[in-house]
């Protein structure tokens, strides 16, 4: 009799252990969707800033439209980006087509004077400082839930219970002018 209530101790025992995996697991994999739902709302107020900063440089000179163009283009592959590396691909054009962008407007005083187009830089300022945060502790959380995944016990588990590992937000080799922040002089 005792050994049975032994047995019956250690099967409750497992199935808690188990069940606290497996909770940690669901745990660790929605701090990854939670983080990256950060880094979207992040690159959403970005997109939204775009037209704007556009519609003043229209209003205020005869911008280079060639510039403008890119500009369109990199917030267009942006918001049809999903994966991490889609994102991270479209996030490097995006600077590209931005860095391009604030380096041609130095030339126009006018539009450099203009309040509406210093108050979107700085906003879009404020939003690249936002991303890139995001970016890291995105990076940081997916680090938790990839080693969580793979260490002794939870590795058998999350293979029994089929947790991939999630990918994280890089930017790719030999672009290493996108991994600078976007300049935004005054």
């Amino acid at each position: 009799m005792t050994l049975t209530y032994i047995l019956i101790g250690l099967a409750v025992l497992l199935v808690v252990v188990i069940v606290g995996i497996y909770n940690g697991l669901i745990a660790a994999r929605m701090r990854v969707k939670e983080a990256w739902a950060d880094i979207d709302i992040q690159l959403k107020r970005r997109f939204d800033l775009i037209p704007n900063l556009i519609e003043t440089v229209k209003g205020s000179t005869n911008f280079e439209s060639d510039t403008l163009e890119k500009v369109i283009a990199a917030r267009t592959k942006g918001m049809k980006a999903h994966t991490p590396t889609e994102v991270g691909q479209a996030d490097i054009a995006m600077k590209s087509a931005l860095g391009g962008f604030f380096a041609l407007a130095e030339s126009y005083p006018d539009l450099k004077s203009n309040q509406n187009f210093i108050s979107l830089q700085n906003e879009l300022s404020d939003t690249e400082n936002k991303i890139q945060s995001a970016r890291r502790f995105y990076n940081g959380v997916v680090s938790e839930y990839n080693t969580k995944i793979q260490i002794v016990p939870t590795n058998i588990f999350a293979n029994m219970f089929s947790f991939k590992e999630s990918e994280f937000f890089e930017l790719t080799e030999g672009e290493s002018e996108a991994r600078n922040p976007v300049k935004v002089k005054f």
